[in-house]
């Protein structure tokens, strides 16, 4: 649930968008992948169901989802107003006792006779054909307008009520990760240390994770984001750690490459080296100004004058974090995205495929001040600068 002010700060954002778009209302599409635009304005999301957030032009807010996930909205949700919609139900699951309406009558309670011609539409992307096909039939001859890239740009620049949540995420994110290091040694399953990872997490307050934990030995990594398996750890091989915990809907993250073992042969310890030099290279870019495309040509190059390990780049090194993990504006090869102050990102340097390391990976998050940046993680900032002392 999010508090009262903010809430009230963000719905009227959006309520200006109608505005300039001469919209009376939009649907805020979401489901349980694309969580981020519904839980902006909620700080909730369904399990099992899908659904989407009426907004009008005169604030007025409501859940239009279905019947198993309703009683958990009017505790949880900010918003309470509710609304159950077929498509946004279980499909062929019937409910005998709730109340079930249609997008038609929502919109009649809303406006009464008035016939909108258009509506705002967020996620258009990512509707299924199902709910488009139910708001054209229902609504009539009505054309659905794409707000999308407007409405999700107002969770680039984060208020310091998020920055408090990203902080305390990466707090959790920091112990979790602590457990997960002592307890890597040869013999334990991968699934086992990923475990040891997300019941810290749980118990020191994350409502969910921003990914599902990723530990994954030897020629596993190159998976680029593997889940964990039943693969016992070897002693000196490589393994690759990344855990991201969600609190109050916020994700923080952490990777890290290591040895089984502790004992880093010379190619190890020179690969990853490597690896940790590219992480400070791009933390000295982290700035007001700075431009996707100019940091990624620039650690790009690096890989390539150390010996042609370009080849192994898949990601860029720096996105940005907010309700996902990773989200937009993510500054990779041709991105003209600019760092502004209150901006959340992580620093995420990798390669993948190498046919000896497989895939390696170093990652924590960063708050971008007037000056610079601040570490959210000061632990994983260290720890991942201390590969340079290998």
């Amino acid at each position: 649930m999010i508090e009262k002010k903010e809430f009230e700060r963000r719905k009227q954002s959006v309520v200006d968008i109608l505005g300039r778009n001469n919209l009376r209302a939009a649907l805020i599409y979401y489901d349980e992948v694309n969580i981020g635009n519904g839980w902006y304005l909620s700080g909730w999301c369904p399990q099992f169901e899908s659904g989407s957030i009426l907004i009008t032009d005169t604030g007025y807010a409501a859940i239009l989802g279905g019947p198993e996930s309703e009683p958990f909205a009017k505790m949880d949700s900010t918003i309470k107003e509710t609304k159950n919609i077929p498509v946004f139900m279980v499909p062929d699951e019937e409910y005998p006792y709730a109340e079930i309406t249609n997008f038609k009558e929502v919109f009649s309670e809303a406006f009464g006779n008035q016939k909108l011609d258009k509506i705002g539409i967020v996620g258009m992307g990512s509707i299924p054909y199902g709910v488009y096909r139910r708001l054209v039939d229902e609504l009539g001859d009505v054309e659905l307008i794409d707000i999308t890239e407007q409405y999700e740009e107002l969770r680039i620049i984060k208020s310091d009520y998020e920055i408090g949540l990203i902080r305390r995420s990466f707090e959790i994110c920091d112990e979790a990760f602590k457990d997960l290091l002592a307890n890597l040694k040869e013999g334990v399953t991968e699934v086992y240390l990923a475990g040891i990872a997300e019941g810290k997490m749980r118990m020191l307050g994350a409502n969910w994770f921003g990914f599902k934990s990723i530990v994954a030995a030897g020629e596993r990594s190159n998976g680029v984001v593997p889940t964990a398996t039943e693969r016992r750890l070897k002693n000196k091989e490589m393994v690759l750690l990344g855990i991201s915990p969600r609190y109050q809907g916020y994700a923080a993250a952490a990777g890290y490459t290591t040895v089984v073992g502790g004992k880093f042969e010379k190619e190890q310890k020179d690969y990853l080296k490597m690896i940790a030099e590219a992480y400070v290279m791009t933390r000295e870019m982290l700035k007001p100004g700075m431009i996707g495309e100019d940091n990624y040509k620039k650690v790009k190059k690096f890989f390539e004058d150390k010996g042609g390990y370009g080849k192994y780049i898949v990601c860029p090194f720096v996105h940005t974090i907010g309700l996902h993990e990773a989200e937009a504006p993510f500054f990779g090869p041709n991105s003209e995205d600019v760092l502004k102050p209150n901006m959340t990102v992580c620093i995420d340097v990798s390669l993948w495929g190498h046919p000896t390391f497989h895939g390696v990976r170093v990652e924590t998050g960063f708050l971008i001040t007037e000056r610079g940046y601040e570490p959210f993680s000061p632990y994983m900032d260290k720890l991942i600068e201390s590969l340079l002392d290998l």
